[in-house]
């Protein structure tokens, strides 16, 4: 049996949806009031339960060798970064005090590329430990400190954690959206006004990321982290891919990084003015670019993944908003 918390997510659901086709054995740990829309006709085992209740995780994890954590907080604009801390580290940190308990084989931790180091004149790769604590949002040092504490964890021989880095994610069934599936969602739609030139971040598609995670559980070395990303590409290049994918042209307004980053610093101040959460701040901005080109050869070697052009995700992902957006076909 694999249990997978917090797989009712974007990447966790399409995690479910291979493990079930592959004729796994699931259970699905999430919240009583979760949406369960993503894994619809999907045969699992349903378990509901708070990650704080050591009880509920330890009945959830009853019978399963392989434990997949996708449960994550990924709000990065929040301006109380306690919900973060809470989600992604204090939460793992109680999954994991259960999970030392459990005679798990292996447990696959869905961690973020942003925990790796920022190099100059090369590739990072999963040696570069991260370095750029004074750039980065509360969002990405509660990531950085929750990676941190799963790899503690399997190096004291507590768990058999594996921790995966993944790159911005594309592909269907992103219904919230992500905030970077929002670029693909406003293209395809035609509500995007604006595009942008200047940003480019790791990306990969959603379902070779969740394959990446099933061949971490068969293959991955227990305290290593590996890099689940395909390549660096422009906001620009996908907010065309989406719109050309729905026969639409991109948007004309091309905003290039410095109007992005003025932009961001309006929504800092309106921030800090009316102390409510913005999207759009000058930490969301640098989060689009600052990160360095990743190598992602020791998923290759190690786990044997071989990652599909994140480009055909993007279709995809476009493809899901335009069968979102058309009428259901009429009865009789």
């Amino acid at each position: 049996m694999k249990l997978v918390i917090g797989g009712n997510g974007f990447l966790g659901s399409r995690l479910v949806r291979q493990l079930v086709e592959n004729g796994e054995d699931v259970r699905v740990l999430t919240r009583e009031t979760s949406d369960l829309r993503t894994l619809s006709g999907l045969d699992f085992d349903h378990a509901t339960g708070d990650l704080f209740d050591a009880a509920s995780v330890r009945t959830a994890m009853n019978g399963c060798d392989v434990v997949f954590h996708c449960a994550v907080d990924t709000r990065a604009w929040l301006r109380d970064p306690a919900p973060l801390y809470r989600t992604n580290v204090d939460a793992l940190r109680a999954v994991l005090e259960v999970a030392a308990g459990q005679p798990l084989r292996k447990f696959v931790f869905t961690s973020t590329a942003a925990t790796i180091g920022r190099v100059q004149g090369r590739r990072a790769t999963e040696d570069d430990a991260f370095n750029w604590a004074d750039h980065a949002p509360e969002y990405v040092k509660s990531r950085v400190a929750a990676e941190d504490l799963l790899l503690d964890r399997a190096r004291d021989g507590a768990v058999p954690g594996v921790a995966m880095c993944v790159a911005n994610t594309y592909g269907p069934g992103d219904w919230h959206p992500t905030p970077h599936g929002s670029f693909v969602a406003g293209a395809a739609l035609g509500k995007l006004p604006f595009t942008i030139r200047g940003c480019r971040a790791e990306s990969v598609g959603i379902d070779d990321a969740a394959r990446a995670l099933v061949l971490a559980a068969e293959r991955g070395e227990v305290g290593q982290r590996y890099i689940v990303a395909e390549r660096s590409i422009d906001t620009g290049q996908i907010v065309e891919i989406a719109a050309r994918t729905a026969g639409r042209e991109p948007p004309r307004l091309v905003l290039n990084r410095a109007a992005l980053y003025a932009a961001g610093a309006v929504g800092s101040a309106r921030a800090a003015l009316t102390r409510k959460p913005v999207q759009l701040t000058v930490p969301s901005v640098r989060l689009m670019h600052f990160m360095s080109e990743m190598d992602h050869g020791k998923a290759e070697r190690d786990l044997g993944w071989h990652p599909r052009p994140v480009t055909e995700a993007i279709v995809e992902g476009a493809r899901f908003w335009l069968e979102r957006k058309r009428p259901a076909p009429s009865a009789g």
